[in-house]
C-alpha cells in the first residue's frame, strides 16, 4: 500500500524532519496542534493541520488523520512512538501504521521482558535482580519507558526508598505504568547503540554504531558515529548481537538497539522501536534517509538499505540545542528574539525566530551536525557551527555546547557516561593528556561534580543572605518535604518540583529554619516564584 498522505503525530523538529521527507517523495503532509501549540513551526511546515485535544491522545490523531483523509500515521519518537496501544488503535482504523507492530512494541518496551528475550539469544545483558543480591552502585529504573525518566542511581542502602519512591512517581507521570527494576550499575561505561532495520519478512540490517556517552540526567547531550572506543570486530560483535535480539523479538521497521560498553565487553540494555533524536548522524556517514527507510517498509516494499553491510564513510557527531539553563540543564521558557543557524552543517530545527519554547513541550530548539573526512574534522565544523549560532531572548546551552566540543577529554575520544561528573560542566579543563589527566583534573581547580540537588537552589544571592527558595523553571509541586518551623541542613531537600516529566529537589542553601511554606503538593507554579521562606 503505498502512503498518498501522511499525519504525524508528533511536533518540534522530528515533525519537521519527517514532513521534509516527505517533500521530497511527493507525499502529502497532515499536522496535528493542540491549542497550547497552535502556530508551531511544524504546522507551518505541513500542507494542513488539524486541531486536537492534545498529542498524547491516541484517539484524537486518528479522528484528524480521518478528517484529513490521511492514510497513515508517523508517530515521530517520544511516548506514542512506543506504545502498542496506539499502534492498535491506528491499526484498528485501518489506517497504515509506520512503526513495529504492536505485538513487537509490547515486547520491546517493557525492559525485563526485552532483557529475557536477549539473554535467551545470547545477547549478553547487565545483572538485574534484588538489591540484596546484585549490591551498591545499583540503579532503578522504569520497566516501560526511557529516556532517563523513572531512572534513579543509588549509592546506599538509606538512599532505597526515597529513590524508588521518586523513581515510581516519575514512572507512572511518563508511562502510565510505575513498575520499576533493579540492575547493576556500571561507574564509567560507555553508552552505544545500534541502528537497525528490519523488514517484515525478517531481513534485518545493522546500519553501524552511535556513542551517546555524553548525558546529563541519563539523557544525551552529544552523539556521534562511528564510535572512537568501536574498532571493526567490536562493531561486527555489536552489530551481530543487535541483529540476533530484533529477530528474537520479531522486530519490523527501523529501531535502536542500546549497549553499555567497558573496553571489549558490552552489555544489551533495551531495544528503542522507533527513529531517535541522533538518527542524522547515521545518515551522514551512511548516505541513508532512515524515514524514507520506516514509509518503505511500513508500505510493504523492501527497504533499499536493508541487506546493507557497508562501512560509514567519515565522521558525523550531532549536538542538541537546549533551551536550558547551561551549568543546571534546568529547562527554560520563552519567545525567541535572534535566532542564527549556521549554513554549512545539518541543522534539524523545530523553532525559528520569533517563536515560543513552551513550558510544555521538550525545550530542543535545534540539533547541529556535522560531517567530516576524520573525527577530528568533524568536530572542528560543529565547533565553527556553534560559534557562529546565535540565541537571543531565552536562555540555552549554547556555552555549554561549544566547552564541551572544544573539551581535551572530549575530543581524546575518552568520554564516559560519568564525563560530566568528572568534568563539571563549564569548567576549567585540565591542560595534562595521558594518563594523569583524569586524577590531576579533579584535584587542581575543577568544582565537585554538579549535580540537582547542589544546583537547583532556585535562589538569588549566595550566603546567609539567601531567604528564600524559588521555581527554577514552570512546574508542578510534587512533594513538599518540610514544614513551618523546621530546623533544615544545607543541601536537604524541601520541595520536589515536576518539569518536563522529570523531578528536581529544591534544597536549602545552608543551614536554616523554615518560615513559611507558600505552596501545596499539586500546585503549578511560574518560574521564580518563592516556594520556600527561610530564616536563620
Amino acid at each position: 500500500m503505498e502512503i498518498r498522505k501522511l499525519l504525524v503525530a508528533n511536533r518540534g523538529e522530528i515533525a519537521v524532519r519527517i514532513f521534509a521527507t516527505c517533500e521530497r517523495l511527493g507525499i502529502a503532509t497532515v499536522a496535528v496542534s493542540p491549542p497550547d501549540d497552535r502556530g508551531a513551526l511544524h504546522t507551518r511546515r505541513a500542507d494542513e493541520t488539524v486541531d486536537i485535544a492534545g498529542y498524547l491522545d491516541a484517539q484524537e490523531h486518528v479522528r484528524a488523520a480521518r478528517e484529513s483523509g490521511a492514510d497513515a500515521i508517523h508517530p515521530g519518537y517520544g511516548f506514542l512512538a512506543e506504545s502498542p496501544e496506539f499502534a492498535a488503535t491506528v491499526r484498528d482504523a485501518d489506517l497504515l501504521w509506520v512503526g513495529p507492530p504492536p505485538e513487537v512494541l509490547r515486547a520491546a518496551g517493557d525492559k525485563l521482558e526485552a532483557k529475557r528475550i536477549a539473554a535467551e539469544a545470547g545477547v549478553p545483558v547487565v545483572p538485574e535482580g534484588d538489591p540484596a543480591v546484585i549490591g551498591f552502585p545499583l540503579v532503578v529504573k522504569a520497566a516501560a519507558g526511557g529516556g532517563g525518566r523513572g531512572m534513579r542511581v543509588v549509592r546506599a542502602p538509606e538512599e532505597l526508598d526515597e529513590a524508588l519512591a521518586a523513581a515510581r512517581r516519575e514512572a507512572k507521570a511518563a508511562f502510565g505504568d510505575d513498575r520499576v527494576f533493579f540492575e547493576r550499575y556500571l561507574e564509567r561505561p560507555r553508552h552505544v547503540e545500534v541502528q537497525l532495520l528490519a523488514g517484515a519478512d525478517g531481513a534485518v540490517s545493522s546500519l553501524g554504531e552511535r556513542d551517546c556517552s555524553v548525558q546529563r540526567r541519563h539523557q544525551k547531550i552529544l552523539e556521534e558515529s562511528p564510535s572512537p572506543a568501536v574498532d571493526a570486530a567490536l562493531r561486527a560483535s555489536l552489530g551481530e548481537a543487535a541483529v540476533a535480539f530484533a529477530r528474537a523479538v520479531g522486530y519490523v521497521g527501523a529501531g535502536t538497539a542500546e549497549f553499555m560498553l567497558e573496553e571489549e565487553s558490552f552489555w544489551f540494555l533495551e531495544l528503542n522501536a522507533r527513529i531517535q533524536v541522533e538518527h542524522p548522524v547515521t545518515e551522514l556517514v551512511t548516505g541513508i534517509d532512515l524515514v524514507e527507510q520506516q514509509l518503505a517498509i511500513a508500505s510493504g516494499r523492501p527497504a533499499s538499505a536493508l541487506g546493507s553491510t557497508r562501512d560509514p564513510e567519515g565522521h558525523a557527531v550531532e549536538a542538541r540545542l537546549y533551551a536550558e539553563d547551561p551549568l543546571t540543564f534546568l529547562p527554560q521558557a520563552g519567545r525567541i528574539e535572534r535566532l542564527h543557524l549556521p549554513e554549512d552543517v545539518r541543522v534539524d530545527a523545530g523553532v525559528e525566530e520569533g517563536d515560543e519554547v513552551p513550558v510544555a513541550y521538550d525545550p530542543l530548539i535545534a540539533k547541529l551536525i556535522a560531517h567530516g573526512e576524520t573525527r577530528d574534522k568533524a568536530l572542528d565544523r560543529l565547533a565553527e557551527g556553534l560559534r557562529e549560532t546565535e540565541v537571543r531572548g531565552v536562555t540555552t546551552n549554547l556555552p555549554f555546547l561549544r566547552w564541551l566540543v572544544a573539551h581535551p577529554e572530549l575530543r581524546a575520544g575518552r568520554a564516559t557516561t560519568a564525563f560530566l561528573s568528572d568534568y563539571p560542566p563549564l569548567s576549567r579543563a585540565p591542560r595534562v593528556s595521558g594518563p594523569w589527566a583524569g586524577s590531576w583534573g579533579r584535584q587542581r581547580g575543577s568544582r565537585p561534580p554538579l549535580t540537582v540537588e547542589t544546583t537547583a537552589r532556585a535562589t538569588e544571592a549566595a550566603g546567609a543572605e539567601q531567604s528564600v527558595v524559588k521555581a527554577p523553571m514552570p512546574g508542578v509541586v510534587v512533594r513538599v518535604l518540610a514544614t513551618e518551623g523546621d530546623r533544615v541542613e544545607p543541601r536537604q531537600p524541601l520541595v520536589l518540583l515536576e518539569a518536563m516529566k522529570m523531578e528536581t529537589p529544591l534544597v536549602s542553601p545552608y543551614a536554616a529554619v523554615v518560615r513559611r511554606v507558600l505552596v501545596s503538593e499539586g500546585d503549578r507554579v511560574a518560574g521564580g516564584a518563592v516556594l520556600v521562606e527561610l530564616e536563620e
